[in-house]
């Protein structure tokens, strides 16, 4: 019997996945190397620390971190 060929195999380890009741989800974060990243971050996070809410957000990212792991 031939071995598998790597599409193969994937579609055997989705298939097992999607069996345990697991689907695939795909997710965009920001691009890091993008050449206007930090500059947008800056804009962004001087918009936000103007606005009352952020202390509350702040204190409730505070309350819920778990500051013990490392």
């Amino acid at each position: 019997m031939p071995s598998k060929t790597p599409s193969e195999k994937m579609q055997d380890y989705r298939a097992r996945l999607r069996a345990n009741g697991l689907r695939p989800v795909q997710i965009w974060v920001p691009d890091t190397h993008a050449k206007n990243f930090a500059e947008e971050a800056r804009r962004q996070s001087i918009l936000v620390s103007s606005r009352a809410s952020e202390n509350d957000a702040l204190d409730f990212i505070k309350t819920v971190a778990d500051m013990d792991h490392p």
